[in-house]
């Protein structure tokens, strides 16, 4: 099968390197135009678009594909990458674009000799419609949920609306952050989406529409909610903790130094007592810093100072002048 691939990060490469090595002809790759990044900021190619060179497949990068809005010649170019392209069906993952009506449209057109195209395909990282939209890995987490997944749906105007063809369940664990959920998830995404290629080319796929109940959205994830908030729960910040990790890391401020704070756990009921402000560290010891907060206490075990380097508690502390009764600021 002759297959448009559109994504740009990490959950991407998964995918593009498994169709890739299940013999389908990836016939055009896009992916976001270069960023700068590092320190030096300088250009830095995505990983969609190193794999993509490495394995010599046509390649296009345009900044937008609306054809009416700020980059028409960028879109106009890749329409002519598309139809030199002539593919079966157009997959997408993480692309970080909005696909225009004229792309669905000219995957849903018949090849011109008859064949018929199985339109855009896309591989959501959420069970469908829950957490529609751009952080649903992040959302999930955040809200606590027991479980995620990845969904294979067929696009369509919407904002993740369309028919699903696959969907697999899996657990969230409770050591889950972003950044191991997602791992997991490329994997899995990788190989549903593959499975429905496989059955796309028989005819097999049955597509399944997508009820209204349960719908959420999972917005994209901004750096100002990496803030720390100690008048939640101890269990809403922890969650929050994991679900910033690695993207924006929650933060917290203290003596006007501002440290990222890694990894923490929830203890229940320590009898704290009634007047103890939210945000006071309360004992530092090997097993981590007690803070309160709202309900009981967090356990910091991972912290870092801006700019400096993530290291395990005990070297952290050798540097650090903390002390019990010191609280951190509350969240602006």
């Amino acid at each position: 099968m002759r297959v448009i691939f559109a994504g740009t990060p990490e959950f991407a490469l998964a995918a593009l390197e498994r169709i890739h090595a299940s013999g389908h002809q990836v016939a055009l790759v896009l992916t976001q135009p270069d960023r700068p990044a590092g320190r030096g900021l300088k250009l830095q190619s995505s990983v969609v678009k190193q794999f993509a060179q490495r394995h010599g497949m046509a390649l296009a990068q345009p900044r937008s594909l609306r054809l009416d809005g700020k980059y028409p010649e960028d879109a106009a170019q890749a329409r002519a990458a598309i139809a030199v392209a002539d593919a079966d069906v157009m997959v997408v993952a993480a692309y970080g674009l909005i696909l225009p009506q004229w792309v669905l449209d000219t995957m849903a057109q018949p090849h011109s000799d008859g064949r018929p195209r199985l339109g855009c395909i896309n591989i959501h990282a959420s069970l469908l419609p829950r957490w529609r939209g751009a952080a649903p890995i992040h959302r999930a987490i955040e809200a606590g949920d027991a479980e995620t997944g990845v969904t294979i749906m067929q696009m369509d105007a919407g904002l993740d609306t369309g028919d699903m063809l696959f969907m697999h369940r899996l657990p969230i664990t409770a050591g889950d952050t972003t950044a191991t959920l997602h791992d997991r998830l490329a994997d899995l995404g990788s190989k549903l989406i593959v499975l429905a290629l496989s059955q796309a080319a028989d005819g097999h796929l049955k597509p399944i529409r997508q009820g209204e109940d349960g719908v959420t959205y999972a917005s994209k994830v901004e750096k100002h909610e990496a803030a720390i908030d100690w008048n939640q729960s101890a269990e809403q910040i922890c969650r929050r903790v994991r679900a910033f990790n690695p993207f924006p890391g929650a933060s917290a401020t203290l003596v006007g130094e501002t440290y990222k704070v890694w990894a923490a756990q929830a203890l229940p009921d320590p009898a704290l007592p009634v007047a103890l402000v939210p945000g006071t560290i309360l004992a530092i010891d090997s097993a981590g810093i007690a803070v309160a907060a709202q309900d009981s206490m967090v356990v910091i075990t991972e912290l870092q100072r801006a700019g400096g380097k993530r290291l395990a508690l005990a070297d952290f502390l050798r540097g650090a002048a903390l002390q019990p009764g010191l609280r951190f600021d509350a969240a602006a």
